[in-house]
């Protein structure tokens, strides 16, 4: 690692993952930058050691302000890491387009145009790391979560190429895929239906269970597979710290099964073996 590299930014730092990598990475001697779209929520990571700046990623001019920032005061951003990201739940048909658009903005184009913004700074440093937050939704899909997954697909896409693209720049592109991860995460998700989506129709059965069956993943007997945020902030730091890190790191033991259970599985019995946890939308 250039041991001049030590400036991080990272996005979506009001609470889990982004608050814990935050903490995590000041109290190792990466000069942070922690952002919030409301930076009045993450006042208390002043007294980790972080510095703290408004970032909405859905605001480009929120977006360009806190790059600049940074890149004025440290002279480039060194290590990006894209955090900021929400889950949308219920059946495809009923959610409102315009969720779905606020799912893809804050998701994936929020990450990519942070990306374009820091790139500029990391080529003429000679020296980057860019991580991004996917999922194992990523690679995987429980019915109900079709708009979130289809955002982490996204993302690992994304991630994919940008890797090839950049890496001749000296910038390493990393994918960090988590599995349950005990944090508000799964009350947002569940919170993201209410108020969205019809109370009856042909869906209604279905997506109560989806929220009850997330609700159970981070709460139930499962939750045994799953870590804390520390758990992500340790392995991003790993990333980070690698001379040649890993192109991708699962992170919870929920995330290596889930994933190894995907690969060793057709379309059809994926689709089998959901059908035990959810009900079917049908006649």
């Amino acid at each position: 690692m250039n041991e001049e590299s030590r400036t991080v930014l990272i996005t979506g730092c009001s609470s889990g993952i982004g608050r814990a990598t935050a903490s995590h990475l000041a109290g190792k001697g990466w000069k942070v930058y922690a952002t919030a779209r409301r930076p009045e929520s993450i006042e208390e990571l002043k007294a980790d050691g972080c510095e703290t700046l408004a970032c909405d990623v859905t605001d480009e001019a929120s977006m360009s302000a806190c790059v600049g920032a940074v890149e004025e005061a440290e002279g480039s951003v060194d290590v990006l890491v894209n955090n900021a990201g929400y889950s949308q739940s219920g059946a495809i048909e009923e959610v409102p387009i315009d969720a779905v658009r606020r799912q893809f903005e804050t998701n994936v184009f929020g990450l990519m145009r942070m990306c374009q913004l820091v790139l500029p700074g990391m080529r003429a440093h000679g020296w980057g790391k860019i991580v991004n937050v996917s999922s194992m939704g990523g690679k995987l899909v429980f019915p109900g979560g079709g708009v979130y997954h289809a955002t982490k697909h996204a993302v690992e896409a994304l991630s994919d190429a940008l890797r090839f693209e950049v890496a001749g720049f000296g910038v390493d592109v990393v994918v960090i895929e988590p599995g349950l991860i005990k944090t508000s995460f799964a009350e947002a998700a569940v919170g993201s239906m209410a108020g969205e989506l019809p109370t009856d129709g042909p869906y209604a059965e279905f997506n109560t269970a989806v929220g009850r069956e997330t609700a159970s993943a981070y709460e139930g007997p499962l939750a045994r597979l799953g870590s804390g945020p520390e758990a992500v902030a340790r392995k991003i730091e790993r990333a980070i710290s690698a001379r040649r890190p890993r192109t991708r790191y699962k992170v919870t033991a929920s995330a290596g099964l889930g994933l190894g259970a995907r690969m060793l599985m057709t379309d059809r019995m994926w689709d089998r073996f959901v059908g035990t946890q959810f009900p079917r939308p049908g006649r």
